[in-house]
């Protein structure tokens, strides 16, 4: 996921709060953009045509909205006016929200989108999408599931002080001030989550003691153990000793009252309310007006108007098809003398793929990241300035959690951006498919990706905050084929563990739809994955898992790199010698991400662009 990088999934989850506006880019240059963020959105991008006057008034609004509802987002944006604060997470709270929404839409769709200049049809019909998606989506309450199988509401704050700053007594009271709210937070969510117990609309009961331990884990006996009192570990040398004592002081028993308080509560719900009451069923399509949210969802995850989840499985089943001729080549290339079940358990359980501990884990994808580090400038003309490191991910979550991610940097953070590496459970880590991995996650996939978003100059802060799920995740994964031009697949296996992710992704579009549209069980949908990919059933389980949990999201990568393989094909045909890969990959990226349909259109005026030459 891209993320999706972290802030798309702490505050996206699979409700609305951060699904269809994006936040998934850090940036390059924290001063510049704080200084953008802080003005209205509309102060480098309106243009001169009055024509645009309202539709950039318009564009300002619903991001200072959008700022007020979620003030952890805005944080991350590098604006730090409501660091005091959390969500007002109350039904009642969702439900203005949806009200205001639907009345930017009605004010956008009063825009003469037809006096507006190309650009600004671009702006208009991107901010379309955005909120159009969420008035439709947002009708189906999503907010009564505020958990997935690996993120929600409750990891959402574990990070919040990554984002924040620490300079001043005000930073660290305005810090305090978030951890009182926490408990007002979790009980809203926990109301939100009683309400769909009652209406049928919960996680299913099968994924749910795999969340337990997230919830559990942050429980401490010592308020200085939990990652809460991080930032009262250290303080700027010009506070008074007096100063700097009263506030861990503080810290120290907020934790202790109201942060462990409130997730011993949610404990105690999820377990003696939630997990006995939760639906039985797996597929979305079984509550209420299932079939439809999940086809609105499936065209909001590939950003297509035509998409269908029929239509989705059958390709899903044809790329499954072809890209297992692919690995059966391989197999036959290695000579290896038995069939491909018995490849894959070799793949699995041979020690040669694994190492036997965790910082030799890291080094190997640190290795990979920076020889692909060295290549970069041979295939963007576009650097991002941003750099990023590479973390475990932390262990009270990663036993749930996917094998790895990118987590983007903060505004004006002290941070860049991380490829998280998932450290938990070293034999079913294979470093096969590392590589593949690391393409995807760091450089040129995700960290690229959305570094890139936000320096880009004179867009409305709306478009540097959007993150279209499939052109996103489409990207990583075109990330991972683009690694076979970089080198970075030295062995059949490495190229197996590429093709076992490719696999990963189209079989997605099978199982997702099969479990959610189709009637699939969960151990239908574990067993189509770990017969058709390497993937240890570890991480067959947490993927499976993670596809309950969140409908539709899995279908974007594998819809988004066919479109962008499609793009590629068609401007290589039709500039021939003209082709230049830095200028075509800079033409998908540098305006930021894009709805497939729109992306479409882009390309093509970069074709005739670059034929006019």
């Amino acid at each position: 996921m891209n993320a999706m990088n972290k802030l798309s999934l702490l505050f996206g989850l699979w409700t609305l709060v951060i699904i269809v506006s994006g936040c998934a880019p850090p940036d390059g240059d924290a001063a510049a953009v704080v200084n953008d963020t802080a003005k209205p959105a509309n102060d480098r991008a309106i243009a001169d045509n009055s024509a645009a006057a309202p539709l950039h008034q318009l564009f300002d609004d619903e991001w200072q909205d959008r700022l007020q509802r979620y003030p952890l987002f805005a944080t991350n944006m590098g604006v730090h006016d409501y660091n005091d604060r959390l969500e007002d997470a109350s039904a009642q709270a969702q439900e203005g929200n949806l009200t205001k929404d639907k009345q930017f839409l009605t004010r956008l769709q009063g825009i003469d989108r037809d006096a507006l200049s190309t650009d600004e049809q671009l702006n208009y019909d991107i901010f379309e999408f955005i909120i159009s998606h969420r008035v439709k989506l947002g009708e189906y309450r999503p907010y009564r599931i505020p958990i997935l199988s690996d993120d929600g509401f409750h990891m959402a704050v574990k990070q919040m002080h990554e984002a924040m700053p620490f300079r001043t007594v005000v930073d660290y009271q305005n810090y305090l001030a978030r951890l009182r709210a926490i408990g007002p937070n979790f009980r809203q969510h926990i109301d939100n989550m009683r309400t769909g117990l009652a209406d049928g609309f919960t996680q299913p009961h099968a994924i749910l003691e795999g969340i337990v331990p997230s919830i559990s884990g942050t429980l401490v006996d010592d308020p200085e153990k939990s990652s809460f009192f991080r930032p009262f570990r250290s303080f700027p040398a010009y506070f008074s000793d007096a100063e700097a004592q009263q506030l861990a002081d503080a810290g120290r028993d907020v934790i202790a009252d109201t942060v462990m308080s409130a997730y011993a509560e949610f404990l105690d719900f999820f377990e003696t309310e939630y997990i006995p009451g939760a639906r039985t069923g797996i597929g979305i399509s079984e509550v209420v007006d299932g079939k439809a949210y999940y086809e609105d969802l499936t065209r909001f995850f590939t950003t297509l108007d035509d998409a269908t989840p029929d239509k989705v499985h059958e390709l899903g089943l044809q790329e499954v098809a072809r890209i297992r001729e692919e690995m059966e080549a391989i197999i036959t290339s290695v000579e290896f003398p038995g069939t491909f079940s018995e490849f894959i358990d070799f793949l699995r359980t041979d020690p040669q793929f694994y190492v036997t501990n965790s910082e030799q884990l890291l080094k190997e994808a640190a290795w990979i990241a920076k020889q692909v580090d060295g290549q970069m400038p041979g295939f963007f003309r576009t650097l991002p300035r941003m750099p990023y490191g590479i973390r475990p991910v932390p262990d009270d979550i990663a036993p749930n959690y996917t094998t790895g991610r990118y987590w983007d940097s903060a505004i004006g953070g002290k941070l860049g951006g991380f490829y998280m590496v998932n450290t938990y459970a070293l034999n079913k880590r294979p470093l096969y498919t590392l590589a593949a991995l690391t393409a995807h996650e760091g450089v040129p996939g995700h960290h690229h990706q959305v570094s890139l978003s936000k320096e880009i100059d004179n867009l409305p802060m709306f478009r540097r905050a959007f993150y279209p799920h499939a052109f996103g995740e489409g990207w990583g994964l075109y990330a991972e084929k683009l690694g076979i031009e970089m080198g970075i697949y030295q062995t059949p296996y490495d190229d197996f563990g590429r093709l076992s992710y490719e696999m990963w992704r189209a079989v997605r579009l099978v199982v997702d739809t099969g479990m959610h549209y189709k009637g699939w069980s969960r151990q239908q949908a574990q067993d189509f994955l770990a017969e058709n990919s390497a993937l240890s059933l570890h991480n067959v389980r947490t993927e499976i898992d993670r596809y309950i949990s969140w409908p539709g999201q899995a279908l974007a990568y594998k819809m988004g790199e066919l479109k962008i393989l499609e793009l590629r094909q068609r401007a290589e045909q039709q500039l021939g010698e003209k082709f230049d890969i830095r200028d075509f990959h800079d033409a998908i990226l540098i305006t930021g991400g894009l709805p497939l349909s729109l992306l479409d259109k882009e390309i093509m005026s970069f074709i005739d662009s670059q034929a006019d030459d």
